[in-house]
């Protein structure tokens, strides 16, 4: 059987992923997908181009719209949805968003009811529950992808620090990807086994921590709009792990019933990746000040998914 993979959203994530997926050589065939006419069929034909000079097999078809082609896909990325915009609240970002998601999840799930489904879209532990509570698939086919690249954002700033190479640490965070939410695991990092707390002062420790929490506004503003080159990249790396049953631990967003004392809710924790798609969840022993810190960010998220509810939405 030919593996098929889905992206949904043409834009500069959603073609990013499928350009870090095609270079992987993966799937047989790699759909993406877009609402705007021609955008995802251009994509797809430029990187298509580049075969020769890479030497992949990977076919890649850019569609408008059209469900029917997705058909049979063993994983789906969803990247669609709006950003938010100046003088726009939380209430409405939430709400347009949802309905896409929702929109978008239906239609997979139509088409491949043994789907495994990568949310990317934001606020993305939100929207992953939402495509939790609306797709009825099992709870390990649902993940999101936010904690992956926080992680990777966090071995990068611990690399700058130590003037170290990021493939030599060991470095995660978990909780909701968010600004204020996410926490990341200063005292559990290591290089090559060595604590990098015994490199480091206390400042320095800290400093990494808050460039950490904030590397995507900070992205933002820079460049003025969202990154996409690592969340292209974190996406596909997990996406490869379940097509070729890696077994690869990534800090993802799912759903907790009991876990790190939090239930109902989709929030970031380290877990095993396979075919399966999230196969375990992997405990940590957290310091008192670590679990203080997951029960806030649980908090500030399970806030954000009662828009959902307080709107009808699920």
């Amino acid at each position: 059987m030919q593996t098929k993979i889905t992206v949904i959203g043409a834009g500069a994530v959603g073609s990013t992923t499928a350009d870090n997926l095609v270079r992987r050589n993966i799937a047989e065939e790699i759909v993406l997908l877009d609402i705007k006419e021609g955008v995802a069929e251009g994509k797809a034909q430029d990187m298509m181009q580049t075969a020769a000079l890479l030497g992949f097999d990977s076919t890649i078809k850019g569609v408008t719209n059209d469900y029917t082609q997705t058909a049979g896909s063993a994983v789906a990325v969803i990247t669609s949805g709006i950003p938010r915009k100046p003088g726009m609240t939380r209430e409405e970002l939430i709400g347009t968003n949802a309905g896409i998601v929702k929109s978008v999840v239906d239609n997979l799930v139509k088409h491949s009811p043994d789907i495994i489904i990568l949310i990317v879209a934001n606020p993305m532990d939100t929207m992953t529950y939402l495509a939790l509570k609306s797709s009825g698939l099992p709870k390990n086919r649902i993940i999101g992808m936010g904690g992956a690249l926080d992680s990777a954002r966090f071995k990068y700033q611990i690399s700058q620090k130590l003037q170290a190479s990021a493939n030599d640490l060991n470095a995660i965070v978990i909780g909701g990807h968010g600004d204020t939410t996410m926490i990341p695991l200063i005292q559990h990092a290591t290089w090559n086994s060595i604590p990098v707390t015994s490199f480091l002062t206390a400042e320095e420790q800290e400093d990494i921590v808050k460039k950490t929490m904030v590397g995507g506004a900070t992205l933002t503003a820079l460049i003025g709009t969202s990154a996409w080159y690592a969340p292209g990249a974190a996406t596909a790396a997990m996406v490869e792990s379940i097509i070729r049953d890696q077994n690869r631990l990534f800090t993802a967003s799912v759903f907790l019933e009991g876990e790190y004392g939090e239930e109902d809710i989709n929030i970031g924790v380290p877990v095993i990746v396979n075919r399966k798609g999230w196969d375990r969840i992997v405990p940590l022993e957290l310091s008192e000040e670590e679990k203080t810190s997951f029960k806030d960010s649980a908090n500030a998220v399970r806030n954000m998914n009662q828009v959902l509810k307080d709107s009808n939405i699920i």
